[in-house]
């Protein structure tokens, strides 16, 4: 009996070939033969056109030197929910983008307060995004990949509140 139905069941059931990955979880997958990207370039062209910011003109670096050195800065208050959207955007794309991801959780320590020098600064990532949104995450299939990790501690390091801060850099490739 058990055997029958095991016979009917793969007889009336086929599994079907959907063909290469390329989208999955807001991830562009770029499958290629002797490698894979990652991209979030479709999501950063969302954002432009909901911040408003499709004309936005490119700048170099996500942010200046002197990036939020104030947690008092004074200034006019933002609508919160606007910034919240914006940094709640913005932390979703740094998964393909680790080189905004320090700034970008910087920005949603103000979250609760943000003034307008936070969502300039926020906006400056979106401008930077704009700029290199053809970057993405590299993995090479036939390479000998090693990882390399270095760290670094900073006693009383953060301007903003004078704890310690620590920081790793780690080299895979």
């Amino acid at each position: 009996m058990c055997e029958e139905f095991v016979a009917t069941m793969c007889g009336e059931f086929e599994m079907s070939m959907m063909g290469k990955l390329t989208y999955f979880l807001g991830l562009q997958v770029k499958q290629l033969k002797h490698e894979t990207i990652l991209s979030q370039s479709k999501y950063c062209f969302k954002l432009f056109k909901k911040f408003q910011m499709e004309d936005c003109k490119e700048v170099a670096t996500p942010t200046t030197t002197n990036f939020l050195t104030n947690a008092y800065e004074v200034g006019q208050q933002v609508d919160s929910t606007k910034y919240r959207g914006l940094i709640g955007s913005l932390l979703f794309l740094k998964a393909s983008r680790l080189d905004i991801q320090f700034r970008v959780c910087l920005c949603a320590r103000f979250i609760f307060n943000p003034k307008e020098s936070y969502l300039k600064v926020a906006k400056r990532i979106l401008k930077y995004m704009k700029g290199t949104n053809n970057v993405g995450l590299w993995y090479p299939f036939d390479s000998n990949i090693t990882l390399i990790g270095f760290s670094d501690s900073n006693y009383a390091g953060c301007i903003l509140d004078r704890k310690s801060t620590s920081g790793t850099c780690d080299l895979l490739g």
